[in-house]
């Protein structure tokens, strides 16, 4: 198969090159930080932005959230299914 990203810069406007998901947490970082967050299962959300800010946010299923956050608070998140999207 031919890989048309093969001799690309990864770009931060996308696309992801990666999806993993995310297991809330209080106090760990993401391993990588996420371009966007996809939900599966809507609910509260509380994350930590690119900036360092918390925000609480409600969102519906197949949520796709083109912004670039740091963590996902296990306190305040009630959405499941929760992945990251990013450059790995």
């Amino acid at each position: 198969m031919t890989n048309p990203f093969a001799n690309r810069t990864p770009a931060l406007s996308g696309p992801a090159t990666d999806i993993m998901p995310i297991t809330p947490a209080d106090s760990a970082a993401l391993a990588h930080v996420a371009l966007g967050i996809y939900v599966e299962h809507g609910g509260s959300l509380s994350l930590v932005t690119l900036q360092g800010q918390t925000r609480h946010l409600q969102v519906p299923d197949n949520m796709l959230l083109p912004l670039a956050c740091r963590s996902v608070n296990a306190t305040g998140t009630t959405a499941s299914g929760i992945h990251a999207l990013v450059l790995a």
